[in-house]
């Protein structure tokens, strides 16, 4: 059948890597990015001759075939970095993962017997869950916990009650975490711990966590295949439920033996030609959250030994700081100012997102000071960065909308969906470097993997290995 021409839509983790594993693989690869530069949510930029992420971006998996490639991009050059998370909460701050010692002497002993009360309580009569986040995080840790350590995080994040996020968030993200694993875990200095969101080490590049997905991008134009930056993508082309190409936004169309989505699911299916109305119209309630990254540059050295923060506090409304101080040091390029990056999160009618860069700056400057992180350092520079759709929000019964789209999809032949934007999925690296493997595999191989199944029950790997200062190591 001789090699087909593939189109990819959006250079993120997900989209580079397939355009890699097919490179690879000897097929055409045209690579279509809206931006100036690969990496999706993961790239690397220079500011104030550093470079940092857009936010705290650490690679982290227990899947041999992720970690080998990974390390097959990377080489040795990357560092393994300790981690320390903290969350801070009414002018305190409590280690994350949870020491049982810190928390109890912060939370002052009446609120620390009243959090113990609530977690009998959920022992004895459990909460009956009925699919929202804030019954499953009740039912696992109590109320009083809930409030405390789940509900204003989660509420800033996802700009809708507890009780309208759908429990199908906590199972992907916490559902291991227990409790008691974690007081275990803290008194066993959480050695061999194997939840992910307790991992006290991950590798990390030396050029930054874009620099996985630049060297992806030149491998695939080192082998006369092409990358199309700034170069926006206004629909899939299909004719009777066959993808046959892409009309660019300028109005060209190119033809391509297959198309790999990551372009914003909601836009993608919307745009399909002949979608049926119903698909539409389920398509038309799924929404993505907006992030504005307000960058500060501060005089200083030492601020704070975190790597990133979680802001529980609603007297601030940032929700995540992050120190590249506390990273490795080569991204940092010998320069005594520190970069911290406050993090915002709103919808596109919210005012947050069409306020000026010196509104938003000014906000970061006050609310930074304000938890205690930065005293008296001259803050002497701001920069604002937004970033839009880029949480898919998991509104109660999200799932039972989503469905129906997703197998509708299915259908359509010589297209592939995938990636955090493309597949509705809250991913991480990890998550949509296997989507962007795997829907290689399928192309090339002709495998019939279930890219919908990634990030949903994926922890249970065949073959299991962790990234190490030396290189992979067998579970």
């Amino acid at each position: 059948m001789g090699i087909k021409k593939v189109a990819i839509i959006g250079a993120g983790p997900a989209g580079v890597t397939a355009a890699y594993q097919l490179t690879k693989f000897g097929f055409k690869v045209d690579l279509y990015e809206a931006s100036s530069q690969v990496g999706g949510m993961a790239k690397t930029i220079d500011l104030w001759n550093q470079k940092i992420d857009l936010g705290p971006h650490r690679f982290f998996s227990n899947d041999t075939r992720i970690n080998k490639l990974w390390l097959e991009v990377v080489g040795k050059d990357y560092k393994m970095v300790d981690r320390l998370t903290r969350i801070y909460y009414k002018n305190k701050f409590y280690y994350y993962p949870l020491k049982p010692f810190d928390a109890l002497f912060k939370l002052g002993i009446g609120t620390a017997t009243l959090c113990l009360l609530s977690f009998a309580k959920e022992k004895i009569s459990p909460t009956k869950l009925d699919g929202t986040f804030e019954n499953w995080v009740t039912n696992r840790f109590g109320h009083k916990l809930f409030s405390i350590f789940f509900k204003t995080y989660s509420e800033k994040l996802w700009g809708i009650s507890c009780k309208e996020l759908d429990a199908d968030f906590a199972a992907q993200r916490i559902k291991k975490l227990s409790l008691w694993e974690a007081v275990i875990g803290a008194f066993k200095g959480n050695k061999n711990n194997k939840h992910k969101t307790l991992v006290d080490q991950f590798a990390y590049p030396i050029e930054g966590t874009g620099m996985v997905y630049e060297r992806m991008a030149k491998y695939v134009l080192d082998n006369q295949n092409s990358v199309f930056l700034s170069t926006k993508i206004n629909r899939v082309v299909a004719e009777n439920g066959i993808v046959t190409g892409v009309e660019l936004e300028n109005g060209d169309t190119k033809e391509y033996d297959h198309v790999i989505s990551s372009m914003p699911f909601t836009q993608m299916v919307s745009r399909l030609p002949d979608t049926p109305t119903e698909i539409v119209k389920l398509v038309d309630t799924l929404k993505f959250r907006n992030t504005v990254l307000v960058y500060l540059k501060i005089e200083g050295q030492n601020l704070f030994p975190d790597n990133w923060l979680y802001i529980h506090s609603t007297d601030v409304e940032t929700g995540r700081i992050t120190n590249f101080s506390n990273w490795v040091t080569e991204i940092n390029n010998n320069q005594k100012e520190t970069i911290v990056v406050l993090e915002y999160w709103c919808y596109d009618n919210d005012s947050l997102w069409t306020e000026s860069d010196n509104i938003l700056i000014e906000r970061a400057k006050i609310e930074i000071r304000k938890t205690g992180l930065v005293n008296n350092e001259n803050i002497s520079a701001g920069h604002v960065h937004r970033i839009s759709n880029c949480y898919p929000v998991y509104s109660r019964g999200y799932k039972e909308r989503l469905k129906p789209v997703e197998d509708y999809l299915s259908k359509v032949k010589n297209l592939s969906v995938i990636g955090r934007y493309g597949a509705f999925k809250y991913n991480n690296q990890d998550h949509s470097i296997l989507m962007g493997y795997l829907a290689a595999e399928n192309i090339a191989k002709g495998t019939n993997h279930n890219l919908w199944e990634i990030n949903t029950d994926y922890e249970d790997y065949q073959e299991k290995s962790t990234i190490t200062a030396s290189g992979l190591s067998q579970s």
